[in-house]
């Protein structure tokens, strides 16, 4: 579990997180939505320690990130997993190379464990015989899997992904959802998506928070998400297409 406690931020003087509380689950697939500027990615980066936060606290089980130096921290972030927009893969390593990426870097496995462990990682993300492809021969559905496959290599307990969904086609975007979703259940992983995709919203939402203005502004499930009054929230939902065939029921 992750706990984010009364979170304040600001750039030049000018606040862009106000006292940002939030809980995300072990186990669950946990939703961060927002408008674009809303502080919502300024949030996922003062979690991971890209940004130091100006006040409050982020807990990683009980363990105060925010009051940890350099060193301590890199305990935690062996820990982390991140999926980045568009995957962010190495253009110039093969697919074997930018899985074992992160256990090369952390670890003190032997050539063979790592292999062994970049095999396992492709097998569960249903990528085989790719080792030696790079990404451009990839399709940008199976760049997004590789991107999962080295996410998870390292066995994480926390898990990121920035808008997992972008740039994929809704029938392969459905199957990345899955695909998370199965993971965050089979290794019981706290797993915090920052999404535009209300699609993936309606598919995966099982803790979803609002940012707002630089506030969380909501939060509930997907079952609520159809049933709230609150109207910036549904300035929001309703905006995407998706959403419209919901909007009377």
């Amino acid at each position: 579990m992750i706990d984010v406690k009364n979170i304040n931020k600001s750039f030049n003087g000018k606040r862009i997180l106000h006292d940002v509380s939030i809980g995300f689950k072990q186990g669950e697939i946990n939703l961060v939505i927002g408008a674009s500027g809303s502080g919502k990615s300024v949030l996922t980066k003062c979690i991971v320690g890209l940004h130091e936060v100006d006040s409050g606290s982020v807990e990683y089980d009980g363990r105060d990130f925010t009051q940890m130096n350099f060193k301590e921290r890199k305990s935690i972030r062996k820990e982390i997993g991140m999926l980045f927009q568009g995957s962010a893969l190495f253009d110039s390593l093969t697919v074997e190379e930018n899985v074992k990426f992160p256990l090369e870097m952390y670890t003190k496995n032997s050539k063979e464990e790592n292999l062994d462990r970049v095999n396992f990682c492709l097998k569960r993300v249903d990528l085989l015989n790719v080792n030696h492809l790079y990404p451009a021969e990839l399709s940008g559905g199976m760049q997004k899997r590789v991107g999962i496959a080295r996410a998870i290599a390292l066995n994480p307990k926390y898990l990121f992904c920035d808008e997992p969904n972008s740039g994929l086609d809704p029938r392969t975007g459905i199957v990345i959802d899955n695909l998370i979703q199965e993971i965050t259940k089979e290794y019981n992983i706290t797993t915090i998506a920052v999404t535009h995709d209300m699609n993936s919203v309606m598919e995966t939402g099982e803790n979803i928070s609002f940012i707002h203005q630089g506030k969380k502004w909501w939060d509930g499930n997907k079952e609520d998400i159809l049933k709230t009054d609150n109207e910036e929230l549904n300035e929001f939902v309703y905006s995407s297409k998706i959403m419209q065939k919901f909007r009377n029921i």
